[in-house]
């Protein structure tokens, strides 16, 4: 697929676009070890990497043969309420070589918007932290706040597309570092999908899902689009 092809990209932020050091599944780690949960980073960044995170609390639970609704209850509680701290005080930074990337697709005419499970908070702060402003760096945000279903739906992209009233999804590009940025861009019916190694999953989680590609990183989106 050319640029000229491409009207649109959406790109997931957290690992994709934005180094924050996986903060919330360190976090989501430290929150069932809390509880006297005893299980691994991995298998955290395993089972949980990408979704809704309440569900993957849930899947984490009953992989190891809980299934205690109060527990979950408690833990996502828990997860919630650190995270937002943790957030608030973090170091993040732009993964590296993305700005120029972005600077090159606005040149080129295209619409760059930033899409987030996290709620509008958490996606705002990180925001501010990297000082990017809508219409600079990035055309629009949409967060887990903006629909009703998250990943693997496509409503997400869907609420994009109708902002720049984009009605052919095969113009558009979804980016992401999991493996359920993946399906929701085929959901979506994008023309294009990219998996990336900045972030939470290995080559082969995302390997999983059939993306399109699979890049090191964003910085070298341009070198398959030409």
């Amino acid at each position: 697929m050319k640029i000229n092809e491409i009207e649109m990209v959406v790109f997931d932020m957290a690992g994709t676009t934005i180094n924050e050091q996986n903060i919330v599944y360190k976090s989501l780690h430290k929150s069932i070890n809390k509880f006297g949960i005893d299980v691994s980073l991995e298998l955290v960044l395993s089972l949980g990497a990408g979704k809704e995170k309440y569900q993957a609390i849930q899947d984490i639970l009953k992989y190891i043969n809980i299934t205690d609704k109060e527990k979950t209850d408690q833990i996502f509680e828990y997860f919630i309420e650190i995270l937002d701290q943790e957030y608030l005080t973090a170091k993040v930074l732009p993964i590296e070589g993305i700005e120029k990337v972005m600077e090159n697709l606005k040149k080129d005419g295209v619409k760059v918007v930033l899409n987030t499970g996290y709620n509008s908070l958490v996606a705002n702060a990180l925001l501010e932290k990297l000082n990017w402003k809508i219409g600079i760096q990035y055309d629009a945000l949409i967060t887990a706040d903006d629909v009703e279903q998250g990943r693997p739906f496509p409503d997400m992209i869907f609420n994009a597309m109708k902002l720049f009233n984009i009605t052919d999804a095969s113009r558009v590009l979804k980016a992401g570092d999991s493996a359920i940025d993946i399906e929701e861009g085929k959901n979506a019916k994008c023309g294009i999908t990219i998996g990336v190694l900045s972030g939470a999953q290995t080559r082969l989680q995302l390997e999983e899902a059939k993306p399109d590609y699979i890049l090191d990183s964003l910085a070298s989106l341009y070198s398959i689009l030409n």
